[in-house]
C-alpha cells in the first residue's frame, strides 16, 4: 500500500513524501519543504536584545489573526443560538449526532476566532527570555474529526504561538475514513507553514498515534492537544519556561470548557482544579488541597496534580522517551492518562498544571466513539503500578480481574529500570488526600440481607461531582460493585467508597431511612450519627438512635430501603457482607 500510496500523489508536487525507515515502516509522512527554515540556533541569534520592541517582535506568532469582526458569530468566545427551523434544524441535530459537537453551528464560526482574555492578570506580567527557550512540536492526532472543529485548532496554534518557540504541528491520522480529511486536507495544509501530516496504515488508537507523531518531532519538547481546542493568548510561553527550568516536569494547561452546543468559552481565571482518581479508576478533578497552596508562593506558580486529565501536557523530548513514552500495549483511549501519571510521578518527575497556560477544549455531549478498551487499559495501569492497593480496584470493579490486559512484561521491567517509587509511596506524598479503604476481609461488598433474600444496598449519587444526598435504596443484588458496593470500616463507618471523595451512611434527619453524607476528613473524629456496630448477631446497631437497619419492603419513596427500627431477633436485621469472587 505504501507504493500505491506514492504513485497516486504525483500529480501534487507541494507535498514531498518518503517513506520512514523499518522503524515505522507503513506509515507515511506528507511534509512540504516550501519555507526551508534556517538553522535554530542562526535564526534565533539574530534575535537579541531586550527593549519592549524587541519583545514584541520574538513574540510574533507565526500568522497574525485576521483584523476583528467584533459581530462574527461566536467571536470573543460568545455563546451562539441560532434560529432555526425546518430542514436546517434537521441539519444541525444530524451533525450533532454525527460528531457528539454541533458542527452545523461550528462551520458558521471564523477558525481564526479569538477569544477573550481571562487568565489571572499577573500572567500577563511574567517576562520570558524567548532566545533561551525551548522549541516544541504540537502533536495533534485526530480520528474522523469535522473540517471546522480541526482547522481551527490548527490556526489557533499557528496564531497564538511565538514563530520562534513553535518548530512544528504534527498532524496524525488515525487512519481516518472521511472524504474531507483526504486530499482535501492535504491540499488544504500544503499552504500553511510549519504544518506537517503522518497518516498511520491501520486504527492504532490515541496511544500509539501520539507515539507516532513523536517519533518524527524534531522540537525540544511535545505538547500534545487534542483536535478540538482553541489557544488563548500566551498559553505556549508558560510551558516552555517551566520545562526550560525542570526537564523533568510535565506541564498541562488549565482546559477551559468550549460548550459543544453554543462554542461559547468558559474560561476562568480563579484557581484551576487538579486531578484525582477514585478507586474504579476513573479520573475525578478536585480543588487544590491547603498543603499544596502553602508550598507555592504566588498565584502563577506551577500547582502539583497528582494526574492528568490526559488530553492536553507539554513534555521535554528527551525526558518523553527516557520514562518509556506511551505504554503502547493500551487501545483506542481510556485509562492511558493514569498510567502516564503514576508513572511521571513514581519515577522522578513531576505533573503540573500551569495556571497562566490557557487552552479552550470542547468535551463532546458524549464520546464519539467506543471505549471499549478503556477496562483492559486501566488494569495494565494496575497491574504494573499500584502493587497491593490494585486489590482496592479489583473489589470495586469484580468483572476488571476477568479482563484480557496483554503483556505487561516489558512495562514492568521499564519500572525496575528507572528505579521507580511504590505505590504506597504516591499515596502518602503526592495524593495523601486520598481515602484510602482498609478493606478487611468479609467486611465489603455487597451488604445483603437475611429476610429479604438476595436484596442489597444500593446507592446511586446525585451526579458525577456530588456523592452525598440520595437515600440509599434495596435492589436485587448484581454483583458488579458500583452502586452496591460498601465496606464496614475499623471506626464502624458504613462506607459508599467507589468514588472520591467517600461517602458514609448515616440517618436522613427526620426520618428512619439511611442516606449517603460525606465522610469526615482524614484525622477527624467519626460524628456519633456516622457510626452503625456490626454486632456478633449480625445486626447493624444505630449508636445514636439505638435502633437496628432492618430492610423493609416499601420507603416512602415507594422501593424497598434499610431503615431504623426497634432491635427484635428478626432475620430483616440481620446483615451480611459478600464479595463477588
Amino acid at each position: 500500500s505504501g507504493a500505491m500510496a506514492l504513485f497516486g500523489r504525483r500529480s501534487r508536487p507541494k507535498l514531498i513524501i518518503f517513506i520512514l525507515g523499518a522503524c515505522t515502516a507503513g506509515y507515511l509522512i506528507f511534509h512540504k519543504n516550501k519555507d526551508k527554515e534556517q538553522g535554530s540556533a542562526s535564526r534565533r541569534g539574530v534575535l537579541t536584545g531586550g527593549t519592549a520592541e524587541d519583545t514584541e517582535r520574538l513574540q510574533k506568532p507565526v500568522y497574525e489573526k485576521p483584523p476583528l469582526d467584533i459581530n462574527a458569530l461566536g467571536e470573543l468566545g460568545r455563546p451562539v443560538k441560532l434560529e432555526l427551523d425546518g430542514d436546517e434544524k434537521k441539519k444541525e441535530e444530524e451533525s450533532i449526532k454525527k460528531h457528539q459537537i454541533n458542527i452545523y453551528l461550528s462551520e458558521k464560526i471564523s477558525l481564526h476566532r479569538r477569544l477573550p482574555v481571562i487568565w489571572n492578570p499577573l500572567c500577563k506580567e511574567l517576562k520570558y527570555d524567548y532566545i533561551h527557550l525551548p522549541t516544541t512540536s504540537v502533536v495533534i492526532a485526530f480520528y474522523n474529526e469535522a473540517w471546522s472543529t480541526l482547522l481551527r485548532t490548527v490556526h489557533s496554534v499557528l496564531e497564538t504561538s511565538p514563530d520562534i518557540l513553535l518548530k512544528e504541528i504534527i498532524l496524525v491520522d488515525d487512519y481516518s475514513e472521511r472524504e474531507h480529511l483526504k486530499e482535501p486536507l492535504e491540499r488544504y495544509i500544503s499552504s500553511l507553514r510549519k504544518v506537517r501530516l503522518i497518516r498511520a496504515q491501520k486504527r492504532e488508537g490515541l496511544v500509539r498515534a501520539r507515539v507516532l507523531g513523536a517519533s518524527i518531532a524534531t522540537g525540544d519538547v511535545l505538547t500534545f492537544l487534542d483536535c478540538h481546542c482553541e489557544c488563548h493568548e500566551g498559553w505556549l510561553e508558560p510551558l516552555l519556561h517551566r520545562i526550560k527550568e525542570d526537564e523533568s516536569a510535565v506541564v498541562c494547561p488549565v482546559i477551559d470548557v468550549i460548550d459543544w452546543n453554543t462554542f461559547q468559552y468558559l474560561g476562568n481565571s480563579g484557581e484551576p482544579q487538579i486531578g484525582g482518581f477514585d478507586w474504579r479508576l476513573v479520573f475525578t478533578w478536585h480543588t487544590v488541597p491547603e498543603h499544596e497552596q502553602k508550598r507555592r508562593s504566588s498565584p502563577t506558580d506551577v500547582i502539583r496534580s497528582p494526574t492528568m486529565a490526559g488530553g492536553l501536557f507539554a513534555v521535554s523530548k528527551k525526558y518523553f522517551h527516557y520514562l518509556g513514552t506511551y505504554d503502547t500495549g493500551m487501545e483506542v483511549w481510556g485509562g492511558e492518562n493514569l498510567e502516564f501519571s503514576f508513572r511521571i510521578w513514581q519515577c522522578g518527575g513531576s505533573l503540573e498544571i500551569h495556571p497562566c497556560s490557557h487552552v479552550g477544549h470542547i468535551f463532546p455531549r458524549q464520546a464519539p466513539y467506543s471505549r471499549r478498551k478503556a477496562l483492559a487499559n486501566s488494569v495494565r495501569a494496575a497491574e504494573v503500578w499500584m502493587d497491593e492497593y490494585k486489590e482496592l480496584y479489583y473489589h470495586r470493579n469484580p468483572h476488571a480481574r476477568l479482563e484480557a490486559f496483554g503483556d505487561v512484561t516489558e512495562r514492568r521491567k521499564l519500572r525496575g529500570k528507572l528505579g521507580c517509587q511504590n505505590f504506597k509511596w504516591y499515596l502518602e506524598n503526592v495524593y495523601p488526600d486520598i481515602h484510602v479503604p482498609e478493606d478487611q476481609p468479609g467486611m465489603f461488598g455487597m451488604l445483603k440481607n437475611k429476610g429479604m433474600v438476595n436484596y442489597c444496598f444500593d446507592y446511586n449519587p446525585p451526579d458525577d461531582n456530588n456523592v452525598a444526598g440520595h437515600q440509599i435504596i434495596l435492589y436485587p443484588c448484581h454483583g458488579m460493585g458500583q452502586n452496591q458496593f460498601f465496606e464496614y470500616s475499623s471506626d464502624n463507618e458504613i462506607r459508599y467508597n467507589t468514588r472520591e471523595p467517600a461517602g458514609c451512611a448515616t440517618v436522613q434527619p427526620g426520618t428512619e431511612y439511611l442516606t449517603i453524607h460525606l465522610c469526615r476528613k482524614p484525622g477527624l473524629p467519626v460524628p456519633e450519627d456516622h457510626k452503625f456496630i456490626l454486632r456478633e448477631d449480625s445486626t447493624l446497631f444505630h449508636i445514636k438512635t439505638q435502633k437496628c437497619v432492618q430492610a423493609i419492603d416499601k420507603s416512602d419513596a415507594g422501593s424497598p430501603a434499610p431503615a431504623l427500627r426497634p432491635c427484635t431477633d428478626t432475620n430483616f436485621q440481620k446483615w451480611f457482607f459478600e464479595e463477588r469472587q
